[in-house]
């Protein structure tokens, strides 16, 4: 590269990694518990109760769909059925009410019920401490703006993952590849150390710096599908007011319209008639795959709510898609615990990236650009705080 390609990709990769580093410290330190949020609720009591393995087909030893939800209503006076999620490794389901279909989350209520008795199990403690964490690495507790400022900080890190690199190759010009001059200065010996670890996890920085600008797109992707793809398949039942809870028909024949529609699926949840994730008219029956990767491609069956009958159903729209297989990546959740420990290792090592070219900015030594310059093509130590490689 010439000497002001370097200088431009410099200035890139010093201001991106300036604005982003504080912010992506915190998504680290809050994204390494979340990463075994299931152990932790476990062990703190705060996860779903396990009741036995599950049944095979709907019906060998299962109670109708039908008669669960009316044990979970009955219970629950004036409250209406908003969503009913299944779990396909047991027989236990998950029936979720509010006082109207568009309550908002802080007035829902989850429940938990085995279907092979009809008895209910628990209910969704919540506010615990991983639901704290959660909050606060999703938005830090303001809502979509805060989801969009942090995305907008993923795609920042990434943009200085990017540049690090492209500096990279001239900085290590004259070093053989992982050197660490740990008989030289703490500063030296801190910067190959950032180097080092920065160019080892660059694929899984990139990963879930991307993951996370796309999960923090969530909100309007799924409007997007609503206005989109949703609206044109119950497009015969635009205008109509939402179904009232006291015309709603058989759960039971809108799964077996739904399985009928996609054969060799499983249900994973049931949105009932005015939540988000339906019409104001129908059932919506999102079915998945039996493989660890068909499991995250939902397949929404959308069924007549009142007569039971399906009125389409087809796959989700590439972005959609893109969503769901981002969100389980994100967090290592497609390999069971071995992932999880490789991402938590991994988290590590970022952390110690972030660290270190916060160390190396506060420490830096007053130079002319030129100069930053030219330690870049000489390998020689350069203050700016970044994320990758400090250059």
């Amino acid at each position: 590269m010439t000497r002001r390609t370097v200088r431009a990709w410099y200035l890139v990769h010093k201001w991106t990694s300036l604005i982003c580093t504080l912010f992506l410290l915190m998504l680290c330190l809050t994204g390494l518990p979340l990463i075994f949020h299931e152990e932790i609720d476990r062990w703190t009591g705060h996860a779903p109760p396990l009741v036995g393995p599950a049944s095979s087909g709907e019906g060998a030893g299962l109670l109708p769909l039908d008669t669960v939800m009316a044990r979970a209503l009955a219970t629950r006076p004036g409250a209406v059925p908003l969503y009913m999620a299944f779990d396909n490794a047991s027989p236990m389901v998950t029936v979720t009410t509010g006082p109207r279909a568009g309550a908002a989350v802080e007035q829902m209520t989850l429940r938990f019920f085995d279907r092979t008795t009809g008895r209910e199990v628990g209910q969704e403690a919540g506010g615990g401490v991983m639901d704290f964490l959660l909050q606060l690495h999703r938005d830090m507790f303001l809502g979509l703006p805060g989801m969009f400022f942090l995305g907008a900080m993923g795609l920042l890190f990434v943009v200085a993952i990017v540049s690090g690199v492209v500096l990279y190759a001239p900085f290590m010009r004259k070093l053989d590849f992982g050197t660490l001059r740990t008989g030289r200065s703490r500063r030296i010996k801190w910067l190959d150390y950032h180097n080092l670890l920065g160019i080892v996890a660059l694929a899984w920085m990139t990963v879930v710096g991307a993951t996370g600008v796309i999960n923090a797109l969530a909100s309007p992707i799924i409007d997007l599908w609503r206005v989109g793809a949703l609206a044109e398949m119950t497009q015969a039942y635009a205008g109509r007011a939402v179904l009232p809870p006291s015309r709603y028909g058989s759960l039971d024949r809108a799964m077996a319209a739904a399985r009928l529609a996609a054969p060799g699926s499983a249900p994973q949840f049931i949105a009932f008639p005015g939540t988000p994730y339906s019409s104001r008219h129908h059932y919506a029956v999102f079915l998945q795959g039996t493989t660890p990767l068909t499991e995250r491609l939902l397949i929404p069956a959308l069924v007549d709510a009142e007569t039971g009958r399906l009125t389409d159903s087809r796959p989700l729209p590439w972005y959609v898609k893109m969503l769901l297989l981002s969100q389980p990546l994100h967090f290592g959740n497609y390999g069971g615990l071995p992932l999880k420990i490789l991402w938590a290792v991994l988290t590590g090592f970022t952390v110690v990236v972030l660290g270190s070219g916060i160390y190396l900015w506060l420490g830096r030594r007053r130079a002319p650009l030129e100069a930053r310059v030219r330690e870049v093509e000489t390998g020689g130590i350069v203050a700016a705080p970044v994320v990758v490689v400090v250059v």
